[in-house]
């Protein structure tokens, strides 16, 4: 009964019953997934796709983001969704390092643009596809993660089918067959990590919860328990797994306002490191420094220990490369993870003097920091939530200048302003097509 509790809860949840101040936090998270998708638009690996996509034939319906050009539905999904992942600088729910709005946005708003439906249902269906996904991965988290799943695909997936399902207005009989088509096309390995196939994972979760909504909705059949069933997602893709977790407390507590947004373009885990390697800059030149020793949670270590990173992407999973840069250059933008950076000479040499060291006893969301200077010199830092934490989080002003950052160099500094003023009050216009004007 898992699935079709957590189908009766989306269904019964009216726009009007979500609080205003997680319609607030949704508004934020499309802003800045629009942000990171505009902003990576001209990627090679955007340019594969679309290459690919027009030598097969596509429709003009929707717009991709940043490229002033429209592709059918499910292409239009694919690569937006894969854009707002190339940067590894779209929002992160820290608990299951899972990054929510990249499989459900692109839906949204491509079915809210082709069928010219309200910003309010836009919302309600993108703030309860990321609540359920949210909800489901919780559920399989960490053996999931463990067994070497991308969490961001493989429960994303659902989230897109929701989303999806409630703008096409599925009956509950249908979204529930919708989830399992969904659930059975969910996939995203984490040995992909570094390689333009990662963001992809979030691109095709989008696509393929989208194609299994508008299959149900002509018909087509699928199990109706995917989440509980013996053979179903959860004992088939984690070694353990707590299903209550997925329904309960619907309503009065959302899981979707832990929802965090990034200061620096790379995994959430590696925030804290330069946080303080940040401030480390500050009390000694590169030359003073012998070795910054990084204190940090296991799964730190285990998902960034990228000794000598090639590419920008790799260096996305190299926190001897961002220990360097954030030291070096005082920052980790995208313009730190530029092939070019990751080979610079002067960060190759100064990426030898980080020295994580794994530690259980330590938090995701923390480091304890010590620079070691050439003289014998020690300072201490213990940065216990990162800028951009739950409990250090980004002010609406900084999401704001994220977003110009990412998308004045691509769409012009007017529109970008016109983008912030419309999404920041999205509920107020009728339909999606003066945010879609001003982004084209």
């Amino acid at each position: 009964m898992v699935t079709n509790n957590l189908v009766e809860h989306i269904l019964e949840t009216t726009y009007e019953d979500i609080p205003d101040r997680v319609i607030e936090h949704g508004k934020k998270s499309l802003l800045n997934w629009l942000g990171v998708t505009i902003g990576a638009a001209q990627h090679k690996s955007i340019d594969i796709l679309l290459e690919v996509s027009n030598s097969l034939g596509t429709s003009q319906q929707v717009s991709i983001f940043g490229r002033s050009i429209k592709t059918d539905l499910l292409t239009a999904v694919l690569v937006n969704g894969t854009a707002s992942h190339v940067f590894d600088f779209d929002d992160t729910h820290l608990e299951t390092i899972h990054h929510p709005s990249g499989p459900v946005a692109p839906v949204a708003l491509a079915l809210g643009e082709k069928f010219d439906l309200s910003t309010k249902e836009i919302l309600r269906a993108f703030v309860l596809g990321c609540e359920a996904e949210l909800r489901i991965a919780n559920s399989v988290y960490p053996s999931h993660y463990r067994n070497g799943f991308h969490i961001t695909s493989s429960t994303g997936v659902f989230g897109a089918a929701i989303a999806a399902g409630i703008l096409l207005k599925l009956s509950k009989e249908k979204m529930a067959m919708a989830l399992g088509l969904a659930g059975t096309q969910s996939f995203g390995l984490r040995e992909m990590f570094g390689t333009m196939t990662k963001p992809f994972h979030a691109g095709k979760a989008a696509q393929n919860g989208l194609y299994a909504a508008m299959l149900v909705e002509k018909g087509f059949t699928s199990s109706s328990q995917v989440l509980e069933a013996k053979r179903g997602f959860a004992n088939v893709y984690s070694t353990s797994h707590n299903l209550g977790r997925i329904n309960e407390r619907w309503g009065k507590v959302w899981e979707f306002e832990n929802n965090t947004f990034k200061p620096f373009a790379c995994g959430i885990v590696l925030h804290p490191s330069i946080d303080a390697c940040i401030q480390f800059s500050e009390y000694a030149s590169p030359d003073e420094v012998e070795e910054i020793r990084l204190r940090v949670h296991p799964y730190v270590h285990e998902l960034t220990s990228k000794e000598n990173p090639k590419t920008g992407l790799e260096g996305k999973f190299s926190i001897y490369h961002t220990g360097a840069i954030a030291f070096l250059e005082k920052g980790a933008s995208e313009n730190q993870f530029q092939d070019e950076r990751v080979n610079a000479g002067e960060v190759v040499q100064f990426r030898k003097k980080i020295k994580p060291m794994a530690d259980e006893q330590i938090d995701k969301d923390k480091v304890v920091a010590t620079l070691v200077l050439k003289d014998g010199t020690t300072k201490k830092l213990v940065i216990d939530h990162a800028i951009g934490s739950l409990q250090n989080p980004l002010t609406t002003e900084m999401l704001a200048s994220k977003f110009m950052n990412l998308s004045s160099p691509i769409i012009g500094e007017e529109s970008s302003k016109q983008v912030i003023e419309k999404i920041m009050k999205l509920e107020k216009l009728d339909y999606i097509h003066p945010v879609i004007e001003a982004i084209d």
